[in-house]
């Protein structure tokens, strides 16, 4: 097993701006030295990322009916899960929710949707909404709504939106197992249709789907190759009713290297420990955020509650990092 010193080399590699190889990226993962490992992801992150951690809120602004099939989610048509379903929220509630987000710590807010892609009234109120946001609220707005088309995404880099979210969830060799409605391509195009807008690009994945450790870090280059502004790492939850329901708890030493090892992979990025934390890192979400992190989604999920903002906040003082 790869030791310190090969840690070490590799980080030295990416303090000088040379990208490591997927070889390296798979002995980095194989490592039992963990502390290494993280200590080295943590000085990456501080030498491009300084010490501050990205806080973010988030809203499910529709909620399901999404007529595509992705096994890990709860907000699919194909699956009977008991959440709360229900058509595009009205501007004044997503503004007041914005309001709580801000005066709760987060310095920006995303308004996610579950579409394939949005109808054109829909689109419509949803540009309206991040108008009144941005004149009511004065945050950071960013949009997760589906597939884009170029048009689309320059309307909304136009209005203010700063960030669109779209996640590639798995690497392209596992992600007919995960999805049969759309393939990897279709993320992948959506993805650079938001770049080639202007528009600043949001896209993570997914973790503990029953993915080998290969196609985890399949998925972490893929997302690499698309120079993003902020990648988000969710670990599953199994929602039950969903065919991934029966999907255990991930060991969080797991969890820790897999965040490392894409510190390594994305030195500059904002990597941020989304959905899944509270549950599977447990107590080592102030080493997730010393071993590679600098970003968090607070105050809850699409479907799933999450831990209180003033909570995080406090953790991230606590460990000599600055909210932003």
């Amino acid at each position: 097993m790869p030791g310190s010193a090969f840690i070490a080399a590799c980080m030295e590699k990416v303090l000088s701006g040379v990208r490591i190889t997927f070889a390296e990226a798979e002995q980095l993962l194989a490592t039992n030295d963990v502390m290494a490992l993280a200590e080295c992801a943590n000085t990456i992150t501080r030498k491009f990322n300084g010490d501050v951690v990205d806080v973010e809120a988030l809203i499910n602004a529709k909620s399901g009916r999404c007529p595509e099939d992705c096994s890990f989610c709860a907000q699919s048509t194909f699956y009977e899960t008991g959440i709360n379903k229900y058509p595009l929220l009205p501007t004044e509630q997503l503004v007041e929710n914005a309001k709580m987000a801000k005066e709760g710590g987060a310095t920006s807010f995303c308004l996610v949707c579950a579409y394939r892609s949005p109808p054109e009234k829909d689109f419509e109120q949803i540009c309206d909404a991040i108008v009144e946001i941005k004149r009511q609220v004065g945050t950071e707005v960013n949009v997760s709504l589906g597939f884009m088309t170029l048009e689309r995404a320059r309307r909304l880099k136009e209005i203010g939106v700063k960030r669109y979210n779209h996640n590639l969830e798995a690497s392209e060799s596992y992600f007919s197992k995960i999805c049969t409605t759309h393939d990897f391509a279709d993320r992948v195009n959506t993805a650079k249709t938001v770049k080639e807008a202007g528009l600043e690009l949001c896209c993570g994945g997914i973790i503990g789907m029953g993915e080998t450790a290969r196609q985890q870090l399949e998925l972490a280059f893929s997302i690499a190759e698309l120079n993003p502004d902020e990648v988000p790492m969710n670990i599953l939850i199994g929602r039950e009713g969903t065919p991934m329901e029966d999907m255990g708890i991930i060991d969080p030493v797991d969890v820790i290297k897999a965040i490392a090892v894409w510190r390594f992979i994305m030195p500059e990025t904002i990597l941020k420990i989304a959905g899944g934390r509270e549950v599977h890192l447990k107590d080592r979400e102030r080493l997730a955020l010393k071993a590679g992190a600098n970003g968090i989604i607070t105050g809850g999920y699409l479907t799933t509650g999450g831990n209180a903002p003033n909570k995080d906040i406090t953790m991230i003082k606590e460990i000599g990092l600055k909210a932003k």
